[in-house]
């Protein structure tokens, strides 16, 4: 199936899709060779660039052309692959074709200087539309950018930082002067941020063109007017972290902007943003708003249903979907009762807006969540117990058909909930693990259909290595897996490793990228490593003592497993470790050709 680049592609014509789709069931019983050329291009179009060039490319002298000899414009994704073959990759396909290219994804970080060095050359990817740049630790960023404003068609922009960031100046500085820039996402992760200020000069450029903005990560929310004003056909707004800093001056003199355009805000507030600094933000800038979809925390002010009424009358008379999500503690002086009678009168009930609340308890206190139900569909949903034992009251008015990513974040939620979500793909489990009459993968089944699962994330808790290896037997398409494990006894290995269970998930998975949250001994990475013998990319801490015997073990291929393994990614790592590595690889002759780097404490090799 084809993918979606989060809503910056576009798919077929639908009315041109099922006349593509009658001439091929025409042929089905013909050689692919018989296919119209337009026929080929738009099944390729549904497969991986690499995949097409190796499977086509040396078919026959046609198919080279069509290829290789085409105006046609292509979409590069280069996700995590070898160094060889991305050397291929890059001298057969996307250099020699950087002119046809209208969307490039990359999210390798060695990647992106791998391919603009010298960094000018992305200046004759004339035809790219659309730039994806994940885990990015490039030194040319700034050249990069600065090359981008050239380009006729580019217009949107995916962008991760792989590290954390000091100054928010440093993102903002070259996304912002992009001249016709419409769509952009931002991903970052801060230390000193917090401290740090958003220093722009608005008279260094045009104000941007900006019209969909999302940012993950710390963005201060005194400075959000500062930043609305360089953004006047801004249409989508979504920050998923609003902070106060106490220390900043909340009041900075701009001009008065409306902003006519502003239909979508999605923004997530910490528990010091009141509700009168919101109050002074929507009076500014949300008269056209359509849509305010809203994560507040603790201040019980944003559950006062007349100062909302009041609000969205004076001040954002054309909201038609009003998405709120409060949680606070269970101790604040307001009784669900209270609350949900506020919002049950005629003004809530003629525009269709109804909420819901629960009661949860987790390990680290206990908590009230009121929020919005049905209409609005929501991807993420966080399944806990009650305080009184009692699931999530109303369950039966959220749509479970929409949650792709299930939360755990307590076992008796687990046993006692009645509810199935059909489309999960992602699950995340935060909790304790107990045992139980019942094994974990048994009663998750009850919740969702394992086999679909591509992404499984075990919290920072130690699960039990035998129960995992029993629940994986159930995902057998499992991409993405992250854990931290323990075993009761390490001279239980050998017979773990002989086990028909082991045996039959070490055949079977498909995990290819690993996380392992904690550290662990040498055993215990050989028992690993022959659980998942498919790894390609690992992400892990390593104990110093044992360091140069993992190191050697996960870089020499004559052991016989781990083969596919070409990215390690060692977290914590002390500086002074670096040189005993490199002299490692030099001596024992591990790797011809490599690359290696270390930022903010993390050591990256890739071969």
């Amino acid at each position: 199936m084809k993918s979606a680049q989060n809503g910056t592609t576009q798919n077929i014509n639908s009315n041109e899709k099922p006349k593509l789709e009658n001439q091929i069931i025409k042929i089905n019983n013909s050689n692919l060779e018989d296919l119209a050329n337009e026929i080929l291009y738009e099944i390729f179009d549904y497969l991986d660039t690499y995949d097409v060039y190796k499977a086509f490319c040396h078919l026959n002298q046609r198919f080279k052309n069509l290829l290789l000899s085409s105006n046609v414009s292509m979409k590069i994704n280069i996700s995590i692959m070898s160094r060889s073959k991305f050397e291929d990759y890059s001298i057969n396909i996307l250099l020699s074709n950087r002119q046809r290219i209208r969307l490039l994804r990359l999210t390798n970080p060695f990647i992106v200087d791998a391919i603009f060095s010298p960094p000018n050359i992305i200046s004759e990817f004339i035809r790219l539309e659309t730039l994806i740049l994940e885990n990015v630790q490039s030194n040319y960023l700034d050249d990069i950018f600065y090359c981008l404003k050239s380009l006729p068609n580019f217009h949107s922009l995916i962008f991760q930082l792989a590290y954390p960031i000091d100054y928010l100046t440093d993102i903002f500085s070259n996304i912002l002067p992009l001249p016709k820039l419409k769509y952009c996402k931002i991903t970052y992760y801060d230390v000193t941020i917090r401290k740090a200020p958003l220093y722009i000069n608005l008279t260094e450029f045009d104000r941007s063109p900006i019209e969909h903005l999302i940012i993950n990560g710390y963005f201060p929310f005194e400075l959000l007017n500062y930043l609305l004003y360089c953004l006047p056909r801004l249409c989508h707004l979504s920050i998923n972290c609003l902070h106060i800093d106490d220390n900043r001056d909340m009041e900075i003199q701009l001009p008065l902007i409306e902003l006519k355009y502003l239909k979508y805000i999605s923004l997530k507030l910490d528990g010091r943003v009141p509700f009168n600094q919101f109050e002074n933000l929507a009076k500014r800038f949300f008269r056209n708003v359509k849509s305010l979809r809203l994560t507040t925390y603790f201040e019980k002010a944003y559950l006062n249903a007349q100062r909302w009424e009041s609000l969205i009358l004076s001040y954002m008379p054309n909201l038609h979907i009003f998405d709120i999500t409060h949680r606070s503690s269970v101790q604040i002086d307001l009784s669900c009762h209270d609350v949900m009678h506020q919002f049950n009168s005629s003004f809530w009930i003629e525009r269709k807006w109804f909420f819901t609340h629960q009661h949860v308890w987790e390990p680290s206190g206990k908590d009230r969540i009121f929020c919005s139900t049905n209409p609005y569909r929501r991807q993420d949903h966080l399944l806990c117990v009650e305080c009184d034992n009692r699931n999530f009251q109303n369950i039966e008015e959220i749509n479970l058909n929409s949650v792709t990513h299930l939360s755990i974040r307590n076992g008796e939620a687990i046993y006692n909930s009645i509810n199935y979500f059909p489309n999960v793909t992602q699950l995340s489990i935060d909790y304790p693990f107990k045992t139980s009459n019942y094994s974990i993968s048994t009663t998750l089944n009850r919740l969702l259909p394992l086999k679909q699962l591509t992404r499984l994330n075990f919290g920072r808790h130690i699960f039990p290595f035998e129960e995992i290896v029993k629940l994986l037997c159930f995902t057998r398409n499992l991409n993405v897996l992250q854990l931290e494990f323990s075993l009761r006894d390490e001279t239980d290995i050998k017979s773990i490793q002989e086990s028909e269970t082991f045996q039959y998930v070490s055949k079977t998975n498909k995990i290819k990228i690993l996380n392992i949250l904690n550290e662990y001994s040498f055993k215990q990475l050989e028992l690993v490593a022959g659980l998942l013998p498919r790894l390609e990319y690992l992400k892990t801490g390593i104990e110093t003592t044992e360091l140069k015997q993992m190191i050697h073990f996960l870089l020499t291929k004559c052991h016989g497993q781990l083969q596919d393994l070409f990215f390690l990614h060692i977290s914590h790592m002390q500086i002074a470790c670096i040189q005993d590595i490199y002299i490692l690889i030099k001596c024992e002759n591990l790797l011809d050709h490599y690359f290696i780097d270390y930022v903010k404490d993390d050591l990256y090799i890739w071969w």
